[in-house]
Order: structure tokens, then sequence, then C-alpha cells
């Protein structure tokens, strides 16, 4: 809901052109709202030039029975599906089949049809294709609108969005205009059940990451949460599924816009394998020590073909920069192998590496935690093992 302050408003007819439903009129040179098609979406908050409209939010609880079906933003750039989308998809296909209710993905871009076929292969009942000129470039204002006037038209029980960049922007902006609670980076979904009712369970560190927060909504729909990349995993492709795509119309003028792309700068190629996308990963913590020890790590990495990761208190040192940092404060990682050198263990580590295939554990302290989630652990100076592991695979794969 909004509230149109009269006095202020200079009749300049801004906010009837940006609602997206056609809910603002003007009369007598002032603008009027229908209530009930009113979608609190917040554009016209935004095209207003005197700030004559304010956002008015009623708490209540929705009626759940108009509620229904699992939604994944499918986020994509340059016309190509980000991952988390797709990682989304597995977990919302369990989620969905233990509800009884269907999976589907929104996607939003220009000229981005095409991609929906992966969607469907990757467990979509439906596709919701959201097609716009101003949807080519990513916005808040844009993309905030076109998913608000979707979500208030279809009604899913839950929305979940990768805890990217983009979608730790665009979650909360959507959950402010429809008033909706907002779980953010979440490691764990499931399905529990609260006062007879079926509710999204969301688990997330808190408190620095020493605990796991399990959290309900119970007051509000859809239930909404972001995920962080790399801690689902995605269903086997199946190209013969059968799938629904619906074309989504959405009404969006510059004026809801207050950003402009200027200029595109592409990032610099290192030739480095991002840590995130790694299969192979050697991480070094304190026990490494500095930049003369990582370069045994480096060479381990390259043997493999992985990449080098690193712990909190390295980056706080200034050794390896933040990009190379795994764990709650960084990256949450899946590698087939993570071979993890003088980290401890603490808890802060240990949730951004629990899609990892495999995990082998080096530390000169037996009673290391790390110890108790690797899968083989070595005990002794990584300063040894690691030149003599180096030098073994390396004339192993010469031969």
């Amino acid at each position: 809901m909004i509230i149109i302050d009269e006095e202020k408003c200079i009749g300049c007819e801004k906010c009837v052109k940006v609602c997206p439903v056609d809910a603002l009129w003007m009369e007598e040179g002032i603008a009027e709202l229908d209530e009930e098609v009113c979608i609190s979406c917040s554009a016209c908050v935004t095209a207003c030039p005197v700030d004559a409209i304010d956002p008015l939010l009623i708490a209540k609880k929705a009626d759940f029975s108009e509620y229904s079906d699992v939604w994944v933003f499918a986020e994509q750039h340059n016309g190509e599906l980000r991952p988390c989308g797709i990682e989304l998809l597995g977990k919302g296909r369990e989620i969905a089949d233990q509800l009884g209710e269907e999976l589907c993905a929104v996607l939003l871009g220009k000229d981005v049809s095409d991609l929906a076929g992966q969607l469907g292969a990757y467990g979509a009942d439906k596709v919701y294709v959201i097609e716009n000129d101003l949807l080519d470039e990513y916005s808040t204002e844009g993309y905030t609108t076109a998913l608000v006037t979707s979500l208030s038209k279809h009604k899913p029980s839950i929305f979940l969005l990768g805890a990217t960049h983009l979608g730790r922007d665009l979650g909360p902006s959507v959950a402010g205009r429809l008033g909706l609670g907002l779980t953010a980076d979440c490691t764990g979904l499931s399905i529990t059940e609260v006062e007879g009712e079926k509710v999204l369970l969301q688990t997330r560190p808190a408190f620095g990451g020493n605990v796991m927060a399990d959290i309900v909504c119970l007051n509000t729909r859809p239930q909404m949460a972001t995920v962080r990349p790399h801690v689902m995993q995605p269903l086997k492709p199946d190209h013969e599924r059968e799938y629904e795509v619906i074309e989504e119309g959405v009404k969006l003028e510059h004026d809801s816009i207050s950003t402009r792309v200027i200029e595109k700068m592409e990032p610099e190629e290192s030739g480095e394998i991002p840590v995130e996308e790694a299969d192979v990963i050697v991480c070094g913590g304190r026990g490494v020590g500095d930049e003369e020890g990582f370069k045994m790590l480096s060479d381990l990495a390259g043997i493999l073909g992985g990449t080098v990761g690193c712990s909190r208190p390295i980056v706080e040192d200034d050794i390896m920069p933040k990009s190379k940092q795994v764990g709650q404060s960084g990256k949450t990682v899946s590698p087939k192998l993570y071979i993890v050198c003088g980290v401890s263990g603490a808890i802060q580590h240990l949730v951004g590496i629990r899609g990892s295939d495999y995990i082998i554990a080096i530390n000169k302290d037996p009673d290391a935690p790390i110890f108790e989630m690797a899968d083989f652990g070595i005990v002794g100076d990584l300063n040894k093992i690691l030149p003599f592991l180096t030098e073994r695979l390396k004339k192993k794969m010469d031969n």
C-alpha cells in the first residue's frame, strides 16, 4: 500500500506512467489510488520527483490458501545461466515434491527465452519468462518491479534466490516492497511442521558462525530466502522432461529506474581458476605462514590443475586477497578435492567446505577439529609433507 500527500503532488503523472498494474490515475490534477489493485511494488515512490508518495506496510497474516508452488530465481548474465539458479532447482525439486506443489523458475532479461529449455531440463515444471528492453541490464528497481508484479499475481508459497552479489541486492528489495520476511545467506533448506502446517525451515550461520540458526516465517507468504552458491546439488539434466513456458508481460518505464549504465568494464583475465569454480583447491591457514609458504601450496595446486584458497586470518594479514578466502565470510566451495593445510577447522571455515567430495587435512595438531570433517588426515609438518607430495605427484604425472 502507498499513501499520497495531496499537498505535495504536482500532477506530473509520472507515477501513473510507471505503475505496472494501472492502480493510479489523475483526478483534478492529483494522483488517486485504487487500493484493491495496488500491489505495493513502490515503483511510483521511486518515480515521484517531489516525494509525494510514501510506502505504507501493513503487517497482516496472509491467507495461505491462496499460495502455492516453489519459485526459483534463475539468474543469468549476458545470456548465460549462473550456476546458483540451477543448484537451487535441485533443492527446490525436493521441497516441491514434499509439499505436493510445482517447481517454477522465473527468468528475467532481454532475449533470454532460449534459456528456458535448460531450466526445464534441470527440474522446473514451469518457466516464467519476463522479457523487456529495460531488463537487458540489471537494475534494482527494474528487476524488483518485474518480480513483485509476477509474485503478486501468481502467489508462490516459497521464493528462493542465490546469495550472489545480484541476489543479495535483489532479495531484500523484493521483500521490502512486499513487506515479507527474508532469511539471508542460508546454507540449508528443509520442510518442517509447525502447528500442523508445513513450512520452510531455513538454516544459516549466526553469531559469527558459532551456531546454526533455524528460522521459519509463519505470518507472510511467499517465504523468501537467499541461499549460498555451491551448497546445493543440481539435478542431472533430463532434456526429455516436459515443462511449460509462460511468457509474462511487465510494464516498465525509464522513469521507474534511477540508475543508468554508462560503461561496462570486463574484469581482467588472470588465468587463475576462481576458488568457487575449481575442482581442486589447496587451501592454507595460519599454519602455512607467509607468502613463501603459500608458494608450496601454489606448486601443489599447479600439479593438480587446481587453485589456491585461504582462511580468513591470511586475508587479514594481507598475504592473500579476499577473493581467495574460503569460509562463512568468504566463498562457499564444492570441489572434488579439497586439500587443507594449517587450518584448525573452526565452524566458520567448515561451513564453507561441506560440499567438497573429498577433504584431505594436513596439520601438526592431531586434535585439530578439521580432522573430524576430513576424509583423510595427515599429522605432521606441512613444510616437509607438501614438497614431498608435490615431487611424488610430479614424477607420477611425468611417467
